[in-house]
Parts: C-alpha cells; structure tokens; sequence
C-alpha cells in the first residue's frame, strides 16, 4: 500500500535534536512526564511544518492557527509567535537541516499534579516539543496514487469536538485509518453528519468536475494551509473552485480526484471504495495545480529566505 505519508527511512533521524521547552536533547533522551496533559488526556494542539531550502513555508498560517486552538482551549504558551518561530529555527540549525525536513510541533497544557483532566490541576507551563525529522515525500506517488475508503466514522459537530481544532485528540482519524487500512486502502474518507463529503482522516480531498475544483464546505473538516493555498490558486488563475456540499457517489463519476497536505503537497487520487476515478493516471488540473503550487512554494521560500538565514 501507499500513503499520502510514505517516505524513505533516512538514517540520520537516529541523531536528531529534538527542543522540549527550549532545551534539545538527543533522540533517545528526548520525554516527557507520564503526568503530561498531552499523555495523560490528549490536551494539546499541533502542526505539521515543512522546510524547504532552510525556510518554513506559510509559518504565519500554521502559528495564527496554533495560536486560534490554544485560545479556544484556553490554554497560554507563555511565549510569543515569534519566540516560537526563533526556537523552531534554532532546533533547524542545531540539527543543520534545511531541505526534505518535516517537523512536528506539538504543546500540551503541561505537567499535571494528578491524572485528572480539570485544567486547574497542571502545575507547570505548557509543554512545547519540536521534533524536525528528515522525511521526503515518496514521488512515484504521483503515478501511482492514492486509494481511498469511505469509513463508517463521521466529521462531528462542533459542540461535540470542533474539527477546526488541530488537538491531540485524534482517535475518530485513527479510527477511520485503522478501518481504511483494514479494507486494503492507503486512506479513510470520512463523511459528515449529514453524509457529505468532509475530509480524509489525515489529508484534504477534491474532486473535479466538469472543469470546476470542489471541496468541502469546510464545515467539519480543520481549514488546512495546504487546502487553503489550493483554493487562493484556483481563485486566482480563473479556475473554477468550490467550497460545498457532495456526495460520496458525485466523487466516483469525478474527472480527478486529489488531497493536500502540508507533507505531501497535491497528491493525486485513482480510486475510491473499489471505483476507478477518471482515467486511473494523474489528471490535466492536477497537473495544472501541482505547477501552481510549487510556484507558490518557490515565491514563499524566496521571499523569506533572508530572515530565516
């Protein structure tokens, strides 16, 4: 099976530095407390960043989303957007990286007197882990494509836990992933309340029709930076995009299929539930996209490269 995440083992991981609260500390040393709120409860938020020639592409999008989930779980970093983007450097240029890295930057509340999941019970700051690994997406993806599964678990509402938030609370994707792996396939697709089309357990989904890009409304999915890039792209080179309600069954007669992701970029989709899509190869506005996006990559790395040296 493939994945929007599959990547080659690289041998280097084994020595990485990893920052835990401003202090990097070898792979093997790296921990936290078994009283940490991120163990303990999955109370925390993350990111997924990408390095690209010694930049972090689209860091203002990822933090002003950190900072919207750490305010809606009322939660402090006790430390500014550009504190952290300094420490998320410093961790780059301790490890010496600057190209194919992935990092996951991950805050919990903190460190919890007792396990109990009553805020007023943590004692120390929040926990703030930066783990940058050296991760290339796999490129035969882009011929091969992804396979995706329409799982029975469902994108919920918002009272329930708001699909907005990029929490450590993940267990409706790892349930849609465990399924979809079940079934043979590299993806979970996962359905509203009401049956539309939301998101896949780990990636954005598309789909094209009769020459216009749909999504979801984006009413129960987490407004990814990928997604969102995708969409300003359309808008602005006169492609034809949508943000609506679809079908499961409006996916199998789609021209293409794609999902996003800040790993992968645009990575095309060939099949879903057993149903070809399209020709089964990588599509004209895939293609088209994929170009669009790497101009884009390229203007943003450019226009940030001095800062970040």
């Amino acid at each position: 099976m493939s994945s929007t995440h599959t990547y080659a083992v690289d041998s280097r991981n084994a020595d990485i530095q990893i920052n835990i609260n401003g202090e990097l500390f070898a792979r093997d040393q790296a921990v936290v407390s078994v009283f940490d709120s991120g163990f303990i409860l999955g109370d925390g938020i993350w990111e997924g960043l990408r390095v690209h020639e010694g930049v972090i592409p689209f860091l203002d999008q990822h933090l002003k989303r950190l900072w919207e989930g750490a305010k809606a779980l009322d939660l402090d970093l006790g430390l500014s957007q550009a504190e952290l983007a300094e420490r998320l450097y410093g961790t780059l240029a301790a490890n010496g990286m600057r190209d194919d890295v992935h990092i996951r930057l991950m805050v919990s509340r903190g460190i919890k007197a007792t396990p109990y999941q009553d805020p007023a019970v943590t004692i120390s700051p929040p926990t703030v882990v930066i783990i940058p690994e050296y991760k290339a997406p796999d490129p035969s993806l882009n011929d091969r494509g992804v396979r995706l599964y329409t799982v029975y678990v469902r994108r919920g509402y918002a009272d329930v836990q708001d699909p907005r938030i990029n929490s450590h609370s993940k267990l409706n994707c790892i349930f849609g992933c465990i399924q979809a792996s079940k079934a043979g396939y590299d993806e979970a697709l996962m359905l509203d309340p009401h049956g539309h089309v939301a998101t896949c357990n780990s990636t954005h989904f598309f789909i094209v029709r009769d020459g216009e890009v749909w999504t979801s409304s984006g009413d129960y999915c987490l407004d990814g930076i990928t997604r969102r890039n995708v969409i300003n792209l359309c808008k602005a080179n006169d492609i034809p995009v949508y943000e609506k309600n679809f079908s499961v069954m409006q996916c199998y007669s789609a021209e293409e299929a794609f999902v996003t992701g800040t790993f992968a970029g645009l990575t095309p989709v060939f099949e879903i539930d057993g149903r070809q899509i399209g020709t089964g190869r990588r599509g004209p506005m895939v293609d088209r996209l994929q170009r669009l996006y790497l101009q884009l990559l390229d203007t943003e790395v450019g226009s940030r490269q001095g800062a970040a040296d």
